[in-house]
């Protein structure tokens, strides 16, 4: 009975028939167990992907003259890129060209402010020069008028006073000669004028 104890506690172990028995490695023990890989015709996965790549590649440059066709597109894309260069090349001397005419303007425009700023300075100072002109000519005509118009208001007055002096002195001369003269005295001042005549 201990017998068949023993044989229930511990089963039997199984036998597995295996192809290659050396890349078989018992489980638990620490080694690492290797599959075998498939093959065709001898030849390992990565050999026919090698393979198939260089196939492709030559008929690819070969028969297709792909490296041809991508030759042609490079250099068109050179060409391209080459004509642009030449236009930016263009672009940047005549923005250059450009801004040298600008800079010229810039200079010519601050001179011709310059200039017109010392006209307009010497418009202006001669402005002011005939207008002191203009003012001390007409001060003078107007002093000269004024002078004018009190000489002859002293004209005036005098000749009115010479008027008033004679119109009174006729008066007076007329009252007198009124007062002092009678016919007889007439008579003889008419006898004497006649006889000076």
């Amino acid at each position: 009975m201990a017998e068949t104890a023993t044989t229930l506690a511990q089963p039997e172990p199984q036998v597995f028939e295996v192809e290659n028995p050396e890349v078989f490695v018992e489980e638990g023990h620490g080694e690492h167990v290797e599959h075998p890989e498939p093959t065709l015709l001898g030849l390992e996965p990565f050999q026919w992907v090698s393979i198939s790549m260089a196939t492709l590649l030559l008929i690819a440059f070969g028969f297709a003259k792909v490296h041809k066709v991508l030759a042609r597109g490079l250099d068109g894309k050179i060409a391209a890129i080459r004509a642009n260069l030449d236009e930016a090349k263009a672009l940047r001397a005549e923005a250059e060209a450009l801004r040298e005419e600008y800079a010229a303007k810039i200079a010519n425009a601050e001179k011709d402010a310059e200039a017109m700023l010392a006209n307009a300075q010497a418009e202006a100072d001669g402005i002011v020069a005939k207008a002191k002109e203009d003012t001390a000519a007409m001060v003078t005509r107007r002093e000269r008028m004024a002078t004018d118009k009190i000489a002859a208001a002293e004209r005036q007055a005098v000749a009115e006073l010479k008027a008033r002096a004679a119109d009174a002195s006729t008066a007076a001369a007329a009252a007198l000669i009124a007062a002092k003269h009678d016919a007889t005295a007439d008579k003889a001042l008419a006898d004497q004028v006649i006889a000076g005549i």
